[in-house]
């Protein structure tokens, strides 16, 4: 894993520099700077309030839907400024998907839920869009058990396939990264077991971001972590950024070691 990494860091996917991110007035992020790594697992932990949903969404711009947000500092994709007044967000978060804690499968049929992305972006042929069906099914390894029965309702779906559902939709745009802000928390362990064997699997092709509070799956599944701390002003900040392998054997900081071991948080 290690050598992957090695690999991966020469190209970072995804960086910040000096990042601070403001509601109103309460500053929420304080002088972030990181170089996510391309094709690998980064996961962002820290105790509940740090701000780790924040930092998240600061990749495919989501905070921006929230009124009186303001983002100081650089945010690169590919080194390319995602914050430019010109900066087509649409085209932004088609490279940039998200998955969200609790499944948001949309009231409509498993195959309708995939296709809206694809459709969106301006795919018509009916040929075309049963091919993403598929690729996308086949990539969350449901398309077996889902192929049969595309026209039945997403929601009637266990948990744990909405889920993987909702992982299909974002990859049918094709997207470059995946963020997955607490994908597993709403799941039981065997579903949650299934969708860390997906993101392991996915991450040979795509760069993946997860926000998680289990420092067991922090360990089992990614290959960097992020820990992030509230300061005296609450403001979130990165306290350390390492391998996983690193951080969860030897961290560079105590405090990093008591949250790890469960001293707080």
């Amino acid at each position: 894993m290690s050598e992957v990494i090695g690999a991966a860091q020469q190209i970072a996917k995804l960086k910040t520099r000096a990042v601070n991110l403001y509601y109103g007035t309460h500053q929420a992020l304080g002088d972030i700077t990181i170089d996510i790594p391309t094709c690998a697992i980064t996961a962002i932990i820290g105790p509940s309030g740090c701000g780790k949903s924040t930092f998240l969404r600061l990749f495919n711009r989501m905070n921006d839907l929230i009124p009186g947000v303001k983002v100081e500092g650089q945010v690169l994709l590919n080194d390319v400024p995602i914050y430019e007044k010109d900066t087509d967000v649409v085209t932004l978060r088609k490279k940039v998907g998200m998955v969200f804690q609790k499944p948001n499968v949309f009231p409509m049929s498993i195959y309708d839920n995939i296709i809206i992305g694809p459709k969106h972006h301006g795919v018509k042929n009916k040929r075309d869009l049963g091919q993403i069906v598929e690729r996308s099914l086949t990539q969350v390894a449901m398309w077996d058990e889902l192929k049969d029965i595309l026209n039945k309702p997403g929601q009637d779906l266990a948990m744990g396939q909405q889920q993987r559902l909702c992982i299909a939709r974002a990859l049918a745009v094709e997207p470059e990264v995946l963020l997955m802000d607490e994908s597993c928390s709403a799941l039981d362990p065997e579903s949650t077991l299934n969708i860390e064997e997906l993101m392991q699997d996915l991450s040979e092709k795509y760069t993946i971001i997860i926000v998680t509070h289990n420092m067991e799956q922090a360990a089992r599944v990614s290959d960097m972590s992020a820990f992030m701390m509230i300061d005296g002003n609450r403001v979130g900040r990165l306290h350390e950024y390492s391998e996983t392998s690193q951080m969860f054997i030897s961290p560079k900081d105590k405090l990093t070691e008591d949250y790890i071991t469960g001293r707080f948080g």
